[in-house]
Order: structure tokens, then C-alpha cells, then sequence
């Protein structure tokens, strides 16, 4: 293979990417936008490893936590942090569940530990509020999500291939960044922009995110049952915070979301708060490289999606994130909604063939981040 041609300019593209180019194949990417602005940006940038399912899942999130890990040295700028996470216990019935998840037979791959409270608080000092223990998982890990791919991007500029530390970018020119065009055709080993340009490669990957219309629309509308659906969130962002977070954290409504913890402890947990369960919230909180913190997130799964926002969520959010920290929050910067892929027949994550020589890959959900990198190899592979 000497030509990849590669659709979409998110982390899943850019990872497709890169992988072309560590594999030694001149690469040629296109984005409709100036940049990603889809699912790929509007994330926490975890690269979550606890919550995966046992078997598959997990080892594909093994993988990619490994690959996460060996690109921090040649593209920094993406802000790898190898921080772990802590899922906090509010009740008892949270707390069984934790203790059934650190035994099982996984934890370790996982990074699993119970800690009580003062433990918990000793590993993250910046938990002031009220929790009964916690899980802590090793080998969770923060990227900064806004700052990704355009940090890929300026790396694989540069002649670099993901195997050079910074400063030492590999054999230049074999890397083109196209932005600005859309892509509406596919035909055999080539693709169309809307400008009227093919663009020809032994391999053609369309990593089009939630774009279910457009290139990839005639090819999926040809499924019996569809092999994906939309999923929206919220989420916000406030000023920068005085403490330091020393991981990320997750509360208890985590438990009801993450397959890792479909266990029997689960059944027995106690129903959400109403302004959670309407929202299908889970408290996530990352904080971001110059102080600030990420929290959501909501979903919904019934289109058409809203045009707007949801402040009940965002308040039972604030709040929740309030309790664990044991003080105010700073006031919010930003709030964004925002739609991602998400696979409905059971895999991993979506790929098929359009063409002779054109592959879709779409669908992660919201493993995405997690696993690009590990999606991208299977790939090639």
C-alpha cells in the first residue's frame, strides 16, 4: 500500500492518520470544516479504561491506553496526563457495587482499588465533600480534547509518524491536510470532494463521525436495521478552579451506565434523582490543563434531538459536583451540546465496506477518544 486517502478530521481520522503514516503510507486527509468541531472536541478527553465491558471491549481500551501513552513523547501538545480516575460511593448500595467491581477477575488488567473515604481523599485532596469509599482505577488516563487533533495534525505536518520524540519528525511529505472539503462521492479506491477533485488511494477511510447523511448516507441507508444512531450530550466548563484534581472523578450514576459494573450489586441500587434519570446523567469531572473543569454529561437517544439546552441537567450537574468537592464552584465559562456515533448491533464500533478499496468507520460511541487509537490499527490490521 503506498496512498491512503483518509475522510474526517476528528480523532478517529486523525488517528487513521497517523497509523498510515507510522505503517509508512503517504496520507491524504480531508475535513469539510477549517477543523474538527463534532464529538472529537466536545468531550471530557478521558481515556477511560475502568468502565469498559469485560472481554473485547476491555482489551481493545488496553491497547489504546498503551498507544495513548507512547504518543505523549512525540505529540505533547495533546496533553496526555496519566492520572487514574476515582468513581465515588455516596451510599451503601453504590459502595457493594464498587466492591463486587474491584473483585473481579479483571481488576487488575483494570487498575482497581477500593479505598474508603480518607483514602480516597488522600490520593485526590481536592475531595472535600461527603462519600462513604471509592474505586480508584490506575489506569485511567486525561488527554485535553480540544487540543488533539490539531496537535496529530501539526505533528504528522512535521513529518512526524507518532514514533519521534519532539524536535525529530521523520522523512517530510508524506502527510496533506485538506480542510475545507467535503467530501460527496466515493467511487473504487477514490473519493470525490465537493470542489470536484478525486482523490485516489489504495485505501479510502471515512471516519465521518455522526454525519449518518452525506457520503456515508447511501451506504448506511442500504442496512435492514440501521448499524448506528445519534447520541447528544451536554456538558460545560467553568473558570479555572483553585484546587488540583489529582484524577478525574466519577459519582454513582456512573454505575448505572458502564457496562464494567453490570454486576448484581447494580440491581439494588436506589433510583436516581428525577432531574438525573430525565436526563440519563452521570457526573464526569476532568480538569483541563489551565485549571478549568469539564463536567457533564446527559444523553439522549430519540431524534430529532432539541435545539436547545437543558438547564435542569445542567444545574443537578453543578450540584452533584458541589457535594463531592465540598465547595462552590467556580461559575461557568461555557456549556456545549453535542451528537456522536454510536454502533447498535453489538460491536465495538462500526466498520464496513463502501467500495472496492473504501471503508466506513464510525460508531464508538462514546469510547471514541478512549479507543481511536486501537480502531485505527485494527484497521490497517
Amino acid at each position: 500500500m503506498d496512498r491512503v486517502v483518509v475522510v474526517g478530521g476528528g480523532v478517529l481520522g486523525m488517528m487513521h492518520a497517523l497509523e498510515a503514516r507510522r505503517r509508512g503510507h503517504d496520507v491524504v486527509h480531508l475535513e469539510r470544516e477549517a477543523g474538527p468541531r463534532g464529538a472529537s472536541v466536545r468531550n471530557f478527553g478521558l481515556v477511560w479504561v475502568s468502565g469498559r465491558a469485560p472481554g473485547p471491549e476491555l482489551a481493545l481500551a488496553v491497547r489504546a491506553r498503551q498507544r495513548w501513552e507512547e504518543l505523549a513523547a512525540a505529540v505533547p501538545a495533546a496533553g496526555f496526563r496519566a492520572h487514574g480516575s476515582l468513581t465515588l460511593a455516596a451510599t451503601d448500595a453504590e459502595l457493594q457495587l464498587l466492591k463486587e467491581a474491584a473483585a473481579l477477575p479483571d481488576a487488575g488488567q483494570r487498575g482497581f482499588e477500593l479505598l474508603d473515604a480518607q483514602t480516597a481523599i488522600e490520593v485526590n485532596p481536592a475531595l472535600r465533600g461527603s462519600f462513604a469509599g471509592a474505586l480508584l482505577c490506575r489506569r485511567d488516563a486525561i488527554v485535553e480534547p480540544r487540543l488533539v487533533p490539531g496537535a496529530i495534525r501539526d505533528h504528522l505536518l512535521a513529518g512526524g509518524t507518532g514514533e519521534e520524540p519532539p524536535g525529530r519528525p521523520g522523512e517530510h511529505g508524506g502527510y496533506s491536510w485538506l480542510p475545507g472539503r467535503e467530501a460527496v462521492q466515493v467511487g473504487p479506491h477514490a473519493v470525490r470532494d465537493h470542489t470536484g477533485v478525486w482523490h485516489h488511494g489504495d485505501l479510502v477511510v471515512l471516519c465521518t463521525g455522526a454525519a449518518h447523511t452525506g457520503v456515508a448516507g447511501p451506504h448506511l441507508a442500504g442496512f435492514e436495521i440501521p448499524p448506528v444512531r445519534r447520541v447528544r450530550l451536554q456538558m460545560l466548563q467553568t473558570r479555572p478552579y483553585p484546587g488540583t484534581l489529582t484524577t478525574s472523578v466519577a459519582d454513582g450514576d456512573s454505575l448505572r451506565y458502564y457496562p464494567a459494573y453490570d454486576l448484581p450489586g447494580r440491581d439494588a441500587l436506589p433510583p436516581q434523582e428525577p432531574a438525573a434519570a430525565a436526563a440519563a446523567a452521570q457526573l464526569l469531572l476532568v480538569q483541563r490543563l489551565d485549571g478549568s473543569l469539564t463536567i457533564g454529561d446527559t444523553h439522549a437517544y430519540d431524534e430529532p434531538f432539541a435545539f436547545d439546552i437543558d438547564e435542569q441537567a445542567y444545574d443537578h450537574l453543578r450540584s452533584r459536583a458541589e457535594k463531592l468537592l465540598g465547595t462552590p464552584l467556580p461559575p461557568t465559562e461555557r456549556r456545549w451540546a453535542g451528537v456522536y456515533s454510536q454502533v447498535t448491533t453489538g460491536e465495538l464500533y462500526h466498520r464496513s465496506t463502501v467500495a472496492s478499496g473504501v471503508v466506513l468507520v464510525t460508531g464508538p460511541g462514546g469510547r471514541g477518544m478512549t479507543c481511536a487509537p486501537a480502531i485505527a490499527a485494527e484497521t490497517f490490521a
